[in-house]
């Protein structure tokens, strides 16, 4: 019993270890946004059921005196940890997902009153009724093994059920990948839970299934902040220079592959005129308006921002009058976007693009060739009259 207990609570504690790099990790950035804080909540939350549950341990092999007192307070405690664990996680995937009602206080309270209704629930039962929750032999009740992952599981239920749902509407590829991360690993937790409860109560199955699922999610956030641009959610220079050096030929099939510049006319006007949080809006709907027109193409591409007010595009069309469509589809976009946000400007922009060759061409000549074009493309905007202009 006493190597059970070493075993259990051992795997338990390196399990906290490993959480608590992260969580000091987290605590000394800089940037602390929304979904990292959830995150992080959601890291000590396990932290301390990983706690609890090796003394859990303890009570279970008979290492700590093992009574009626014993039994229920520290099997209360792992039931009370394990819902704020799931709420905390409901949370985080909210702000993942970036649902609007999400800090609403009738939102909040919703969330938690699953949690406070089990949770009173099970502290009536404790005093009236113990005898539901143990044995003669002091052994958890089947009645209890269910009521402790009901709730719990109606969190990750709900989780699951709305990134799935929108998993399957959405249509970029990254944004489908990232629900999917949101909706499928949480059965992962859910899985190791039952299994441990039903196959195998003695092996921690379930801690071990959380620090998979936490860390999985940690590298994929790592991985974000090292490839996406912080405001606009696009591709960064960084990952624009991974995408290459991994294609150097950048060929696809028998299409072809062009490079696009795309740059904002008059950039500096709107933030001399409007203040530097205007200028950030400028941004988000040009990387807006390519996201959304991108969509509606059926031919592969790469999307980034390139610096400043700069955009990159690789595109792969089967011709050329692809592009020109694209192009012009973009400034429409771009146009309409403007005028549906009633902003005090319609923005206009300049594109160049060429051709990649392949063979002895590289691609810091063609995006080379693309920027030349785009100037003086923004030259022939500023001759007939097509820069931004405030309204």
């Amino acid at each position: 019993m006493s190597e059970y207990f070493i075993y259990y609570s051992a795997s338990n504690i390196v399990s906290c270890i490993v959480f608590g790099i992260m969580l000091a990790h987290d605590r000394l950035s800089i940037d602390k946004q929304e979904k990292q804080l959830k995150y992080d909540d959601a890291l000590i939350a396990f932290m301390l059921y990983f706690l609890s549950d090796a003394i859990w341990s303890g009570v279970d092999s008979g290492v700590f005196p093992v009574n009626r007192f014993t039994v229920l307070t520290t099997n209360f405690i792992n039931f009370i940890i394990m819902t704020a664990i799931t709420s905390r996680w409901l949370m985080y995937a909210m702000a993942v997902e970036q649902i609007p009602i999400r800090d609403k206080r009738s939102t909040k309270i919703i969330i938690f009153i699953p949690f406070i209704v089990s949770v009173i629930g099970v502290i009536i039962t404790y005093i009236f009724a113990p005898n539901l929750l143990l044995d003669e032999n002091l052994k958890n009740t089947n009645l209890y093994d269910a009521y402790l992952v009901s709730i719990p599981y109606i969190y990750i239920i709900v989780v699951i059920i709305y990134a799935i749902k929108k998993a399957i509407t959405e249509k970029d590829p990254i944004e489908k990948k990232n629900h999917l991360y949101i909706g499928f690993f949480p059965i992962m937790v859910l899985a190791g839970g039952l299994m441990q409860m039903i196959l195998m109560p003695r092996l921690p199955i379930f801690c071990f299934s959380c620090m998979i699922l936490m860390i999985i999610y940690y590298i994929q956030f790592m991985e974000s902040q090292i490839s996406l641009d912080p405001l606009t959610k696009l591709n960064n220079r960084g990952q624009l220079t991974r995408y290459v050096s991994q294609n150097s030929n950048l060929k696809i099939d028998d299409r072809k592959t062009f490079v696009i510049m795309i740059d904002i006319n008059d950039f500096k006007m709107i933030n001399d005129n409007y203040g530097h949080a205007e200028g950030d809006n400028a941004l988000l709907i040009v990387a807006k308006s390519l996201t959304v027109t991108l969509r509606n193409q059926s031919f592969p591409m790469f999307l980034g921002r390139y610096g400043g007010d700069e955009f990159v595009l690789i595109v792969y069309p089967v011709n050329e009058d692809e592009v020109n469509t694209l192009i012009k589809e973009i400034r429409e976009s771009i146009r309409n976007n403007c005028k549906n946000e009633n902003k005090p400007y319609i923005l206009s922009i300049g594109i160049g693009y060429d051709e990649f060759l392949g063979n002895q061409d590289t691609f810091s000549n063609c995006i080379q060739r693309a920027d030349n074009k785009l100037y003086l493309d923004k030259e022939y905007c500023k001759t007939n009259g097509e820069l931004t202009t405030c309204k």
